[in-house]
């Protein structure tokens, strides 16, 4: 447990936290909406520091990151709390339900990748995910600094709900992140997350300028998947740059939804419409549908290849297409 970093006190002991646009004023004894920050008399903590519900090494690409580092690992942190309440979330057993957890230092945590790279694994750094890292943000921001000294990567898997102030002091330590914008409609988030569009527009934008970004957005079927929204997203992104990499996933009944899983036409209709704007668009959860190939925006060749979690670099001579000499957008 740690006071948190972003809040206020007001005179009648409550506490008004401010790394979200929630902006929960929360009474002594009670948590915010996202049930992991706690007034103690007057006094806000996260009592989620350092609590880990979930580890593992992951394939970089399960993240999704297509262009980050491809066919390395990264060592994966979760813990509990959301401050969306999307009625299909796909791991709400983690940030909506009371999950075990064990306490996991920061030091520990770089500790972990570390070693793991002195027994070969070609761990990269740390990833915060599964849950909403903006709700661990003070454990995520001590551990991300650390492990950038120790020369390890940070990447953020996150909703994108923040407020500025937040995210500004944390995006110095994140070297890649994944936002997933849910819909692009304000009445999607307000009916479907509980929450608005428009912080996760700033957030995206915001850190298209420091960090490496690709953007994941589920396709539920009649609620977000119409060929106008999808337009919508993409030609926003492509004013971003046509080199951010869009993800399309599939959605399957989960938590609060039981509607049929996202046709697989809708699939590549939003893949096909997204590529007018985007050099590079993928689809999820539906591998038979979309190998996950990274095409070269020049001559459409291979540059990245991937079978499952298995990447190879095809046709890449340092980030360009060793084809036809175009530049592809990917760390290596």
């Amino acid at each position: 447990m740690k006071e948190v970093f972003f809040y206020e006190k007001t005179d009648d002991g409550r506490t008004l936290c401010k790394v979200c646009p929630k902006l929960c004023n929360i009474r002594e004894g009670h948590r915010g909406f996202c049930r992991v920050r706690e007034n103690r008399q007057g006094v806000l903590y996260a009592t989620n520091y350092g609590q880990c519900t979930s580890h593992a090494m992951d394939p970089i690409e399960k993240k999704p990151l297509y262009h980050f580092h491809p066919g390395t690992y990264i060592l994966s942190l979760g813990t509990v709390g959301c401050n969306l309440r999307c009625g299909f979330c796909q791991n709400w057993e983690i940030a909506h339900g009371n999950p075990a957890s064990a306490y996991l230092s920061p030091e520990r945590a770089v500790e972990a990748a570390l070693a793991s790279r002195k027994e070969g694994t070609p761990c990269v750094g740390l990833a915060y995910t599964y849950s909403e890292p903006f709700m661990w943000y003070e454990y995520v921001y001590d551990t991300a600094k650390l492990a950038g000294e120790k020369g390890l990567k940070n990447v953020m898997v996150t909703n994108g709900y923040a407020n500025e102030g937040p995210l500004k002091e944390i995006l110095p330590f994140i070297d890649a992140m994944n936002i997933d914008v849910k819909g692009f409609t304000e009445r999607y988030y307000r009916d479907t997350c509980a929450g608005r569009l428009e912080p996760v527009i700033r957030t995206v934008e915001s850190a298209c300028r420091q960090c490496h970004v690709e953007i994941t957005t589920l396709l539920v079927p009649g609620l977000n998947d119409s060929r106008e929204e999808i337009e919508s997203l993409a030609r926003w992104l492509g004013g971003l740059g046509r080199d951010i990499p869009l993800h399309f996933s599939r959605y399957f009944p989960n938590y609060k939804f039981d509607l049929e899983a996202t046709p697989r036409e809708t699939m590549l209709m939003a893949r096909d419409v997204a590529r007018e704007f985007l050099d590079y668009v993928y689809i999820g959860n539906a591998p038979e549908l979309d190998g996950g190939k990274t095409l070269c925006p020049g001559c459409s060749s291979v540059v990245i290849d991937r079978r499952g979690y298995k990447t190879t670099l095809a046709a890449l001579d340092g980030d360009t297409c060793s084809g036809c000499g175009k530049k592809v957008d990917v760390v290596v």
